[in-house]
């Protein structure tokens, strides 16, 4: 049915000539069938009050899958007269066949099946492949003018009734048929002119968006050049302030050198001072100690002289001592000879007598070194209180001089610290003023990279102009793209080829006319059971009409089928006289 009431629109509009108006009846059968088309499997959705089954719900899809069906969208939300989807369902299909955009809308229905799936059944004509099959021929429908009046007309309350008789056609249709020739020639031409007419539209459009692009780059690119000179003038007035700002800073810290120099020349010329005083005081106790030192010398020299002496005159002891063992050894032998020849050696008393002055001698001489060695004590033992006074003396000047050492460390402490300090001072300022050098160096940075910025959107500013002719040649080659055209005409060849084979279908629909002319159908109230099982019909068990006898059967007891040439699909034919069977329509079945 849909491809008969494309068909007829198209036919009766080139026929009518104008353009068609809501009230054509042709059309508003046309709007009827697509309504049925929508309609079938369309999956019951439970709303608050009742069972809500709309079309309105895959149509709303295509404006997210078809940004130009926003502007239809809107325009029928809009409308103040409808209430309800299938008005506004209606509404959307009669303006997107007044915009001939109705086939590029359903295509990008019908290509996302995963979206369809959520409001029809997996059996709908919109999922199988005969939804594809109805959008091509919508696309016939481009050639139709149309120019209908939404607003004032009451959508919501229309019954959609298919009325048959507009498709039986009479024999005096058949004798027409150089005239459908001529006027499918038209229509070819049409179609032709039209599709060539959308392409020229779309590469003009995309050539005048790209030329907006550009446009607006440029102007962006101007904006931004603007925007970039500003910047370039508040940098070099920042530069300028941050120039003075790092001058007035300069004297600020030449003043405070200044001042710190002034304060360590003070300090260091009072250092200096201190330092004679110390360096006097130094000298001072290092004249005392190599003084003292230098008599703990001389004491040295003459102790070790005096041990000297001690050692010679312990050695001349001992050679003493030797002496006077020997002697007191001889003397004891000889007292022994003597008792022993005292009897015999009278004659020896004179030299006894000598010997004994010998031995007194030798006495006195014992005696005297015994004198000698007592005063040698005794100059020892003075020596030894001597040392011991200059020791004493000496560990008070090295006690004096450490507590002086300490003192001069300290004061050095004190004025190292202060120098460290200043040192700091100095070194703060250097480092303020390297990273004063260094924002400097920053801020020209800067200004240089703003410099290489201006350079880059010159060189975009050529690339503009550079853009502008190839436009130019672009559009040199939209003139040469009408060659193309030649091309074209082998497609329009391929759709000549397709028409004939539905010439062919058309006359095969007209022999199952001519086989119905002379019988009479019951009415569907009239039809309860099937001639052949008596059973009575219902949803599952459809109506089949007989062509040829009139006979009702059921599609259970209907099961003989034969293959057409004309038709896609076997057809279900009589069990009496073996006529094509068709079924009957109910009010919620198409």
């Amino acid at each position: 049915m849909a491809k008969l009431s494309i068909k007829g629109l198209i036919e009766s509009a080139l026929s009518f000539g104008r353009t068609l108006d809501s009230d054509y009846p042709p059309l508003q059968q046309f709007f009827v069938v697509m309504e049925h088309c929508l309609k079938h499997g369309l999956k019951v959705r439970k709303s608050f009050l009742s069972y809500n089954k709309t079309i309105w719900g895959p149509l709303e899809l295509v404006e997210k899958l078809y940004p130009e069906a926003e502007e239809i969208a809107a325009s029928v939300r809009d409308l103040p007269g409808l209430k309800t989807p299938l008005g506004r369902a209606r509404a959307w299909l009669r303006l997107a066949l007044m915009q001939k955009k109705m086939a590029d809308y359903l295509r990008c229905l019908i290509i996302q099946r995963d979206l369809l799936s959520e409001f029809y059944e997996y059996h709908a004509l919109m999922m199988e492949e005969e939804g594809a099959v109805i959008v091509g021929l919508l696309v016939g429908l481009n050639v139709i003018d149309a120019n209908l009046c939404v607003k004032g007309e009451d959508l919501d309350s229309q019954v959609g009734v298919i009325d048959f008789s507009v498709y039986l056609k009479s024999d005096d249709d058949i004798g027409g048929k150089e005239r459908n020739v001529q006027i499918a020639a038209i229509l070819d031409q049409k179609n032709y002119v039209e599709e060539l007419n959308r392409q020229l539209n779309s590469t003009v459009s995309s050539l005048h968006a790209r030329v907006d692009s550009l446009e607006k780059s440029n102007t962006k690119l101007i904006e931004e050049l603007a925007i970039a000179k500003n910047n370039i003038i508040k940098l070099q007035e920042e530069n300028h302030q941050l120039r003075s700002e790092n001058t007035l800073i300069l004297m600020k810290t030449q003043h405070h050198l200044e001042a710190a120099k002034v304060d360590v020349e003070a300090e260091l010329q009072t250092y200096k001072h201190s330092r004679q005083g110390l360096d006097e005081m130094y000298s001072e106790a290092r004249r005392q100690l190599r003084e003292e030192a230098q008599l703990r010398q001389d004491m040295e020299n003459e102790l070790v002289v005096q041990v000297s002496m001690k050692h010679e005159i312990e050695l001349a002891m001992k050679l003493l001592e030797k002496d006077i063992h020997e002697k007191q050894d001889t003397l004891i032998g000889l007292r022994q000879q003597l008792d022993e020849v005292k009897a015999i050696n009278v004659e020896m008393y004179q030299k006894l007598q000598v010997s004994e002055d010998a031995m007194k001698e030798k006495n006195e001489i014992i005696s005297r070194l015994e004198d000698k060695t007592n005063q040698i004590n005794a100059t020892m033992k003075q020596l030894e209180q001597r040392l011991q006074q200059a020791e004493k003396a000496q560990m008070e000047a090295e006690a004096e001089d450490e507590k002086l050492k300490q003192e001069y460390v300290n004061k050095s402490e004190s004025l190292q610290n202060e120098f460290s300090q200043k040192e700091k001072q100095l070194l703060q300022l250097e480092t303020d003023l390297k990273i004063e050098k260094e924002w400097r160096q920053t801020l020209e940075d800067d200004l240089q990279k703003e410099k290489e910025t201006v350079s880059h959107l010159r060189t975009e500013t050529q690339e503009i102009v550079t853009l502008k002719k190839e436009f130019l040649k672009l559009q040199d080659k939209n003139k040469q793209l009408k060659s193309t055209c030649e091309d074209q005409e082998a497609a329009l060849q391929e759709l000549a080829s397709k028409l004939s084979e539905s010439k062919l279908k058309i006359e095969d629909i007209k022999e199952a006319n001519k086989a119905l002319q002379g019988q009479v159908w019951l009415k569907d109230k009239e039809a309860t059971h099937c001639k052949l099982c008596e059973k009575e019909f219902s949803l599952s068990k459809r109506k089949h009409h007989c062509r040829n006898c009139g006979e009702i059967f059921c599609n259970a007891c209907s099961d003989n089928e034969l293959p057409l040439p004309s038709s896609p699909k076997p057809v279900r034919v009589c069990d009496s006289c073996h006529a094509i069977l068709i079924q009957r329509c109910s009010s919620n079945v198409p």
